[in-house]
């Protein structure tokens, strides 16, 4: 049971799935984390839907990317958004470490966060129009929002916080590490296996841009805010995966040279 309300508050928390109601415990929330790459998994699935769609009605790319950069929106909220906003809007502060976390928790957007949020759109809307409507270009990204949801939930929990408050501080005390760590390597070796079927040379790629995309977060975050927090985990997320469907379409695109 604990498991099962670990999964009901992962989709709970992290999406707009409906779920029964769980109560807000430490025993809900140990797995959390855990679970967290089971939303990539519905996301990864509708793609995959609408990709057959796609090629069921021959829509225009320009729709097809449409619904790549709407469908996550709509399964989770825009609540990794969110956090993408709100990190870029203290990253453009360029004030001290305690002053980017104030902005963090502030609920009004800044300048920053919205051009940060139209041109991550633009350019994800633009990396979409040019990947190809297959089941293996499709399938790369749908293992990369598993990916990266297993890398976020991995980095929330082993990186030092930024302070003992937060969603994300919350999930991490109630955590039981060694059990959600098991859970986030059986996915990432999923995940990894996934990418290596449907395609060596990109599937490796991807992974080593996540792996990057990680280490550049863990770096920022450490030297600009003084430790990891919820919204930076969700920049890391939407950066991550902005970053792996570049890869895909680059690697696609240079095999037609």
């Amino acid at each position: 049971m604990t498991i099962l309300r670990s999964i009901a508050m992962a989709f709970l928390m992290f999406s707009k799935i409906p779920m029964p109601h769980v109560a807000w415990k430490d025993e809900s929330m140990r797995y959390t984390l855990a679970f967290f790459p089971l939303v990539g998994v519905v996301i990864g699935a509708l793609l995959l839907v609408w990709a057959w769609l796609g090629q069921l009605l021959d829509i225009g790319s320009g729709l097809f990317a449409a619904g790549l950069v709407l469908i996550p929106l709509a399964v989770t909220g825009g609540i990794h958004i969110d956090g993408l906003v709100d990190t870029s809007d203290a990253l453009g502060s360029h004030a001290d470490p305690e002053r980017k976390r104030e902005i963090l928790k502030d609920s009004r957007v800044g300048a920053f966060g919205v051009i940060a949020l139209a041109a991550y759109l633009l350019l994800y809307y633009g990396l979409g129009t040019q990947l190809p409507m297959t089941f293996t270009a499709v399938g790369l990204m749908a293992c990369a929002h598993v990916l990266s949801r297993t890398t976020s939930g991995t980095i929330s929990m082993l990186a030092g916080g930024s302070s003992g408050k937060g969603l994300l501080a919350t999930f991490r005390h109630a955590s039981s590490k060694s059990g959600a760590l098991g859970v986030l390597i059986a996915f990432f070796i999923l995940c990894g296996a996934g990418l290596i079927w449907l395609d060596p040379l990109c599937g490796a790629l991807v992974l080593v841009s996540d792996a990057l995309t990680a280490w550049y977060t863990l770096g920022m975050a450490r030297r600009q805010f003084g430790g990891m927090s919820g919204d930076l985990a969700g920049w890391f997320l939407q950066v991550a995966e902005v970053v792996m469907l570049a890869v895909i379409v680059f690697t696609q695109l240079a095999r037609l040279l």
